[in-house]
């Protein structure tokens, strides 16, 4: 069950001897399906965790996982699906299930087990101006509120360009596509940190 505000997530376990251990969120999604807890020792979502290196007894935390279809090919993504043509102009569209990408926070509310995803979109029409302003202030997540980008929870979403953009899902680029589609999959997996 997804958490919810003021209650306790996950809990402490032993470290897990024989569990796979993914060490990018791609190495994380490759993974759905995993009988037991996956161990988490890179990327966005470790990241997002506190980046815990070697703590006994370890948290053992529910995520959820984004099903995603891209122009009809389906995927799984553990962190996030980013689709641009450029940071300068044109639109952007991050769908995250946690808040970072790399060392900026883009989505500062995200949880990687609230049930929801957090679409970031921003105006196609954002000046470079404004755009370099809000580059500055994405290590620390306060480019938000802005009136040229929207962020918005929800549980599924599709989204359709009118020229294809180039996508990435964990930080891999899958290629370009017209279209997205995406669902939030509720306690997917358990992963161990």
């Amino acid at each position: 069950m997804p958490i919810r505000r003021g209650e306790p997530w996950g809990g402490q376990g032993e470290r897990p001897g024989e569990a796979p251990v993914a060490s990018t969120d791609a190495e994380l999604a490759r993974l759905d399906g995993a009988a037991g807890p996956v161990i988490v020792a890179g990327g966005d979502l470790w990241r997002s965790l506190g980046a815990p290196v070697g703590r006994d007894p370890v948290q053992l935390l529910p995520i959820d996982l984004l099903d995603v279809t891209i122009d009809g090919a389906e995927h799984v993504a553990a962190a996030h699906v980013v689709a641009r043509r450029s940071w300068w102009h044109g639109p952007i569209l991050g769908v995250m299930n946690v808040g970072s990408l790399g060392e900026w926070e883009v989505a500062p509310r995200a949880h990687p087990n609230d049930g929801r995803m957090d679409v970031v979109q921003v105006d196609p029409e954002m000046s470079l101006r404004q755009r370099w302003e809000a580059r500055a202030r994405l290590p620390l997540g306060t480019h938000v509120p802005h009136p040229a980008i929207v962020v918005r929870a929800q549980r599924q979403g599709s989204w359709r360009f009118d020229r294809p953009m180039r996508v990435w899902i964990d930080g891999r680029p899958v290629g370009r596509a017209r279209s997205i589609e995406a669902t939030v999959r509720p306690d997917a997996m358990t992963v161990a940190v």
